[in-house]
């Protein structure tokens, strides 16, 4: 009987007889039958008198490494920033992570301006909870084409093994990160409502605001002890939409539906007893703008091109235009019907195959007896003739003179289409990003254009929830109409993280409606240099009666002339110029009351010391 644990006492062999051929076997004594092993105490001994070694010195700094990393210092300093070894956050982002953890009870709205870093400050908030361990199950709903730029964030940046969800057996891990329109759809639905979470965020949390669909109703019934809503717009048309995201968030913190309307609300965009509304919101709510100290970006640089058509570009935008204008006159004016026509004008300007596909379909669409058909023909035969592309000649040489990574934006696929063809013909290696991909393919098109391919041609599918910050450098190849699309397109780019100058480059063909949108973005609105909030405010108040789309199609259409057509659009410039002085200095018309202002001045901001 032999001791394997090297205890200093051994049971004797002499006292230990075998059984097997009958005999009795005399019980062993502890005492009598014990003897001492004195090897342990020599070893010590020999160890004292050489002064050491008493033990690895590699396992005694693990060992102290280990003790400090569980000391606590501070209950109120996040323990979960000495594990994040690859990226340091932003203050705005450590203080926000502390709110929530410490004041909101882990139930908060990150309603930060964009590019601000809603996504670092909810992983803040996951993995302190992780590290104090009072959150293991934890699920992340985001829109579809977010949820591998999730995963990889959670995994590279702070160490959480996120799993993006693809089979039904994928909920069962820990932390999962998935689509809305995934999890409320059978067989998932109730798999996803039959588990208790610990925490649960909602990305883009702004489509949830109508209680009456689906999503709303889906998020209401999830089991979640903590809960994040991300959203950099919380408030747009109707007060009741934050008292939705507030109630699905804190269910009765502000009260009921008609206690919330008698307490705080004028009418559906006007707020009352703002005092006690800022009171609310402060529990619940945390806002960080780009104008508040602490907050840095690097430099816009815009600079726009101009170019002239060729003959054929040129007299083909002049032959659309006719077209479109006379049958603006024959609907009477009808501008409702005609907006969609207006696009064949916008196409003409970007490429003939855009312009193309859609006159081609409205051919088909036509009467075969229709005095129309050969009108629409007649521009077809025009389109024929044409074998260059003017912007894609000069997007090249841009191209080529930055010898950079580039994003370019387009509002067409066909266009996108086309210039791909354009650049692979001049062996530049060019990859496309549009919205009917699926997750997986975005997700290979983002990784070849940060290897591999120098540009990245990119519809409006591209304007939203991806990160480029590791190229600075843009091409808008036609611009939207609406100027948040095209801030949502340089904030791809021009967001934290990026430490370069952002460079931004504006093709505009001359003697076209493009002229005068570079020129209203650029001059009048200022676009370039404002900051999100800014715009925000300038264009609710520009858009209390029509969007600035349709003022812009209806002096596009009523215009006599070009002369004509220039003056509408600087008296619609000028409007402009003078709400954005009213925004800048505070002296904002009482009677178009701005949301998003008062929700600046309603909202918790966080405060940040440079």
């Amino acid at each position: 009987m032999t001791d394997q644990l090297s205890s200093p006492f051994k049971p004797s062999e002499a006292g230990a007889a075998a059984s097997g051929n009958g005999t009795v076997t005399r019980r062993l004594h502890p005492l009598v039958d014990m003897h001492f092993d004195r090897s342990w105490f020599d070893e010590l001994q020999h160890r004292m008198s050489r002064g050491g070694q008493w033990d690895d010195w590699t396992l005694y700094q693990l060992a102290m490494e280990a003790e400090q990393a569980k000391r606590v210092e501070s209950f109120e300093e996040l323990q979960c920033l000495r594990t994040l070894q690859d990226f340091e956050p932003l203050p705005h982002q450590i203080g926000t992570a502390g709110k929530v953890l410490h004041e909101m009870g882990g139930r908060a709205i990150l309603a930060d301006e964009v590019g601000l870093g809603k996504t670092i400050e909810a992983g803040l908030v996951l993995k302190e909870y992780m590290v104090r361990g009072l959150v293991k199950r934890a699920l992340i709903l985001v829109p579809a084409s977010l949820v591998l730029q999730w995963v990889r964030e959670l995994n590279q940046k702070f160490g959480i093994s996120a799993v993006a969800q693809k089979r039904e057996h994928t909920w069962g891990y820990d932390v999962v990160v998935a689509s809305i329109d995934t999890a409320k759809r059978e067989p998932h639905r109730e798999k996803v409502l039959g588990t208790d979470y610990d925490l649960i965020i909602i990305d883009e949390a702004h489509k949830l605001k109508n209680k009456k669909t689906t999503n709303y109703q889906f998020a209401n019934l999830l089991r979640k002890k903590y809960c994040l809503l991300l959203t950099a717009t919380p408030i747009q048309n109707d007060l009741d939409e934050l008292y939705n995201l507030i109630t699905l968030l804190k269910p009765g913190q502000l009260g009921g539906q008609s206690e919330f309307a008698a307490n705080f609300v004028v009418d559906k965009r006007l707020p009352k007893n703002e005092d006690q509304l800022q009171e609310a919101l402060a529990s619940v709510m945390i806002r960080n703008r780009r104008g508040d100290g602490g907050i840095h970006f690097t430099k816009r640089i815009v600079k726009n091109i101009p170019l002239s058509l060729s003959e054929d570009e040129k007299a083909l935008y002049d032959a659309v235009t006719g077209f479109v204008k006379e049958r603006y006159n024959e609907s009477g004016g009808d501008l409702t019907s005609m907006l969609s026509l207006v696009t064949l004008q916008r196409e003409v300007c970007s490429s003939r195959d855009a312009v193309f596909l859609t006159l081609v379909n409205l051919f088909k669409k036509t009467e075969e007896d229709s005095p129309l058909r050969p009108k629409i023909w007649e521009l077809v035969e025009k389109i024929k003739g044409i074998k260059a592309n003017t912007k894609a000649e000069k997007a090249m040489e841009l191209v080529k003179e930055m010898n950079e990574k580039v994003i370019i934006f387009t509002e067409y696929r066909a266009t996108q289409e086309y210039l791909l063809q354009f650049f692979r013909a001049k062996d530049l290696i060019a990859v496309p990003y549009r919205g009917g991909m699926n997750r997986g393919k975005k997700d290979w098109m983002m990784d070849l254009f940060r290897g591999r391919a120098q540009v990245m041609i990119a519809t409006e599918a591209g304007g939203e929830g991806i990160n480029l910050q590791f190229c600075r450098n843009m091409i808008n190849f036609d611009l939207p109409w609406n100027p948040m699309r095209v801030e949502q397109r340089i904030g791809r780019v021009h967001r934290l993280g990026q430490t370069e100058d952002v460079r931004i480059y504006n093709l505009c063909t001359l003697g076209t409606i493009e002229e005068h949108i570079v020129g209203l973005l650029h001059e009048k609105i200022n676009l370039f240099e404002l900051v999100i909030g800014e715009l925000d405010h300038i264009l609710e108040k520009l858009e209390g009666g029509d969007s600035i789309e349709k003022r812009l199609a209806k002096a596009l259409l009523e215009a006599g002339d070009e002369q004509e057509l220039k003056s509408q659009l600087e008296e619609l410039g000028s409007s402009i110029t003078q709400l954005r002085s009213d925004v800048q200095t505070g002296n904002a018309p009482a009677r178009t009351p701005d949301l998003l202002v008062k929700l600046d001045r309603l909202g918790q901001t966080v405060e940040v010391k440079p």
